[in-house]
C-alpha cells in the first residue's frame, strides 16, 4: 500500500484527487479558474464535500468557462440558488460571477491569469518538506500577500486560507508530506 498525505481518507474521490490532482502544477486558466471557484465554495465545509458535488458544479457552471459565468444573469443566478446538486449560497454564487469577471480582468492586463498567479513564485512551484500534519501551515506570508492583492482587485472569498488551499491544489506550493509516495514525484 502506497504511503499518502495525513488528509487522504480511503474515499475513492480524495484517493484519485491526491494521486492525480493536488499539488500538480497547474498552468492553463480554465482549470485554474476552476480550482478557484471550487475552493472558494470549500470555505467553511470539508473538501470531500466539493469533490462529492465537483460533476454537478461543472454542469451547473457551465464547465466553469468564465466568459458564461461572467456575463450570468440574474435569473441564471436564481437558478443556481436552486440547485440542489451545488452549494446554493448566496454570496459564493455572486462571488463565482464577480470573480469570473475579475479573473478576465486580470487577463487583460497580464496576458493570463497563470503569468500573475505564477508570477507571485516566480513560476515554480515551491517544495516544502513537511514530515507531518502539525507542520503544515494553513496560510502563509506568500498566501497573505495574494489574498491581500486579490481582494484589493475586488475577488470575494479569497481569505488566505483559502488562495493556501487554492497554491496547494494548483501547485505553486508542493505541500505533500515527505512521506507520502507524491513528495518526490
Amino acid at each position: 500500500m502506497q504511503n499518502r498525505c495525513f488528509w487522504v481518507t480511503n474515499h475513492p474521490l480524495y484517493i484519485e484527487y491526491h494521486d492525480k490532482e493536488w499539488g500538480v502544477p497547474v498552468y492553463d486558466d480554465e482549470t485554474l479558474f476552476e480550482f478557484l471557484i471550487l475552493e472558494t465554495f470549500q470555505a467553511g465545509l470539508s473538501w470531500i464535500t466539493i469533490l462529492k458535488k465537483r460533476e454537478n458544479f461543472r454542469k451547473a457552471f457551465d464547465n466553469f468557462n468564465y466568459k458564461k459565468i461572467a456575463n450570468y444573469s440574474e435569473k441564471k443566478f436564481e437558478s443556481l440558488l436552486k440547485d440542489e446538486g451545488i452549494i446554493r449560497h448566496k454570496l459564493k454564487i455572486r462571488s463565482a460571477i464577480t470573480n469570473a469577471q475579475l479573473f478576465m480582468k486580470i487577463q487583460k492586463e497580464y496576458g493570463s491569469f497563470s503569468t500573475f498567479i505564477w508570477n507571485y513564485v516566480a513560476g515554480k512551484p515551491i517544495v516544502n518538506q513537511f514530515h507531518k500534519k502539525e507542520d503544515v501551515p494553513a496560510t502563509t506570508p506568500l498566501s497573505d500577500k495574494i489574498s491581500k492583492d486579490l481582494k484589493k482587485l475586488g475577488f470575494k472569498f479569497v481569505g488566505s486560507t483559502i488562495v493556501y488551499a487554492f497554491m496547494q491544489a494548483v501547485g505553486l506550493v508542493n505541500d505533500h508530506t515527505t512521506d507520502c509516495f507524491k513528495y518526490s514525484n
